[in-house]
């Protein structure tokens, strides 16, 4: 906006090309309607254009389901009714595993083992609005080994909860029920509630603990469409963004593993992440989860967008510590995208990334509201609307502003749900 001249901007092509950020991930904010999902989708297709896979895992409006078709890729719906993902699904990790041997292949089911436990404990600590206890996870964590020992093919929650129920000695012996059953039974009971309400009979539905309906490929891009999803269950949203973000990356973390031992090819994939927010607020201690499920190495080929609309939505969460964790996503992001954010944030941003206070009041500007126009009689666009400063560390931000082509406009309207409906009526 000051030079006039094009930017080349997203996290991979800055970390491996440029050397301009020190890992290979983008925080992006801004007040909704001015375009965060469009300034993401056009890095998006850019990357894929260099060979880089686009992988969204959970898009609630859709923002990115037509671009994902449009690049030819798969396109999986979950919802109520309309798909499962399967909590204990561990992706390609256990094909990956059996190609491997020694220590690659310890990492690799261990690694699958970790995302298992955290799956179901995140999905636990949505239902109870608190993470399971510590003996419970042990528990968990015991009996998941066992289910993966004894059970043939991929087990489900249902599977899970029963060898809970058969109260196996392994089990006992990590419960501390001191040679007696029933005080097995008194220390597993709550843990068999929350067991239970996962298999369909609580607010999260059975979505979790069937089968999976469609594998994710990992040879194109992907979207997990869960739009269908309605915004009056905010648990069962971040329910499906946690499942799929774990499903997903477990997924790419395994195919890689079998790239580095040369038994498939290197892939790139850029992992997008929106609507960040709704997943930590659903209960204490995801902030933990989130970080658990979703880390994978800057050496994995892997570049990741976390989206969210103000610094107030990670600071808002009612514990102390979950609040400075879920800061530090921003705060380790390799570069921080503003769009539109009002005075009141500045603050709050500024405690993350430096900002000068011309780039403080450039960004209030941005957040003002559309002016009504009069030639036109009707509202005209936000000023903000496609504008963003790019921030890594404390060097001077570089204001953009997004210039659509005319094969991106199709693509790329976040309102088609109100439009639809005006031309119905």
């Amino acid at each position: 906006m000051i030079t006039g001249a094009s930017l080349c901007c997203d996290p991979i092509s800055w970390f491996t090309r440029a050397n301009l950020i020190l890992n290979p991930s983008e925080f992006v904010l801004g007040r909704p309607g001015l375009g965060k999902s469009t300034f993401v989708r056009r890095q998006a297709l850019g990357l894929a254009g260099y060979g880089v896979h686009p992988m969204v895992f959970g898009d609630l409006k859709p923002d990115y389901v037509d671009l994902i078709a449009a690049l030819g890729g798969q396109v999986i719906s979950l919802g109520r009714g309309r798909g499962f993902l399967n909590a204990l699904d561990p992706g390609a990790a256990t094909a990956a595993a059996a190609q491997l041997t020694g220590e690659r292949r310890r990492a690799v089911l261990a690694d699958a083992h970790g995302r298992r436990l955290n799956t179901v404990s995140a999905l636990i600590t949505i239902l109870r609005g608190e993470p399971p206890t510590d003996r419970e996870e042990t528990i968990l964590s015991g009996a998941l080994t066992l289910l993966n020992e004894r059970h043939l093919g991929t087990p489900v929650l249902a599977d899970l909860l029963q060898l809970v129920k058969d109260a196996p000695e392994s089990l006992r012996h990590l419960a501390l029920d001191r040679g007696n059953l029933g005080r097995y039974r008194d220390i597993t009971e709550g843990l068999e509630a929350s067991l239970t309400a996962l298999l369909g009979g609580g607010r999260l539905g059975d979505m979790f603990s069937r089968p999976t309906s469609v594998p994710m490929e990992v040879d194109r891009p992907v979207v997990f469409d869960v739009s269908s999803i309605d915004d009056s269950e905010p648990l069962l949203q971040a329910a499906a963004l946690l499942t799929c973000w774990s499903y997903g990356f477990g997924t790419i973390s395994a195919v890689q593993a079998l790239a580095d031992a040369g038994l498939a090819p290197q892939r790139h994939y850029f992992v997008i992440m929106d609507e960040l927010w709704r997943a930590l607020r659903a209960g204490r201690g995801l902030v933990d989860r989130v970080d658990a499920l979703t880390r994978l190495n800057r050496q994995r080929g892997v570049g990741t967008a976390m989206i969210t609309h103000t610094m107030s939505d990670l600071l808002a969460l009612p514990y102390e510590e979950d609040r400075q964790k879920a800061k530090g996503f921003a705060e380790r992001a390799g570069m921080v995208i503003t769009g539109g954010l009002p005075e009141a944030e500045m603050p709050k941003l500024t405690s993350v990334v430096g900002m000068s206070q011309a780039e403080q009041q450039m960004v209030v500007g941005w957040s003002s509201p559309p002016a009504w126009d009069s030639a036109t009689n009707s509202e005209g666009a936000p000023p903000g609307r496609g504008k963003f400063l790019v921030k890594v560390g404390g060097r001077p931000g570089i204001p953009v502003e997004v210039e659509l082509t005319e094969a991106e406009l199709s693509i790329n309207d976040t309102n088609q749900r109100w439009r639809k409906e005006a031309v119905t009526r």
